[in-house]
């Protein structure tokens, strides 16, 4: 599966911006796509999941509430909405897919073994 991330930019804190994450190359009926993020000197870190056969949607605690992920099936695309984006968004952020993900362990980066190329998202304050 190819995965292209598209979305970033550079805002002021307490704006929005929605990340898109299309995916093309196969079905994505039996996987996850994911939300990752890195920001400078730091690990990459979970942000948010979907379950595409469901739509069952998993968020980090440092994003619930003010980020949504979604999907649209006709598109093959998933997009993460962020509000009130504070400078500790600030990071590169990645779409993943895993697989027949387990819903115990779909918050763990093992497992996303397709990647996007990242999109920037700079806060400013």
């Amino acid at each position: 599966v190819q995965l292209q991330a598209s979305g970033g930019g550079l805002v002021q804190a307490g704006d929005s911006l929605r990340l898109s994450c299309a995916a093309s190359g196969r079905t994505l009926r039996d996987s996850a796509v994911g939300w990752f993020r890195q920001a400078p000197g730091k690990e990459r870190e979970f942000v948010a999941t979907l379950r595409w056969s469901t739509g069952a949607t998993y968020y980090a605690d440092s994003v619930k509430g003010r980020s949504t992920i979604s999907r649209d099936r006709a598109k093959n695309t998933v997009y993460l909405q962020m509000d009130s984006l504070k400078p500790a968004d600030t990071a590169v952020y990645y779409c993943a897919v895993k697989d027949r993900p387990i819903t115990s362990t779909i918050r763990s980066r093992d497992g996303y073994d397709y990647w996007g190329q990242g999109t920037l998202v700079t806060v400013s304050s």
